[in-house]
């Protein structure tokens, strides 16, 4: 019998078991959906992030919002000063589980046109954003 020494593989040798944990960036700011939007850009602004992580009273993550998107809601004919973000996410958004591989979160980000994914936990706590590469 011959013993074979196995050699432990990094993440990056089999991209097809990397799981959206290994290249999601910290959650960064995040705002309560009864914030306006116009405060939302102000706040994203102070912060330098395209975008922001929404999450209800319970802090709860509700979605993710960015910068262009709020710019035209901002510039739309029909915005008022109280419009807030709930009125702008309606239904909760898309998430991701840190334990989804990252091929079936690119290939979802991909179909649903999504630029950024929150990664939440199982309580719906924000924990990350996947972004895609440009």
């Amino acid at each position: 019998m011959t013993l074979v020494q196995m050699q432990p593989r990094s993440a990056d040798a089999n991209p097809v078991h990397r799981t959206v944990d290994d290249a999601m960036e910290a959650a960064g700011p995040q705002v309560c959906d009864d914030m306006t939007v116009e405060v939302a850009l102000a706040v994203m602004a102070g912060a330098r992030a395209g975008h922001l992580l929404v999450c209800d009273e319970d802090g709860l993550c509700t979605g993710l919002v960015t910068q262009a998107q709020l710019t035209a809601i901002r510039d739309s004919a029909a915005y008022t000063d109280q419009v807030r973000l709930r009125d702008v996410l309606g239904d909760r958004e898309p998430f991701t589980s840190p334990m989804t591989t990252m091929a079936e979160a690119e290939h979802a980000m991909r179909y649903r046109r999504l630029d950024a994914l929150p990664v939440v936990d199982d309580q719906g706590s924000a924990l990350g954003v996947l972004a895609l590469a440009r």
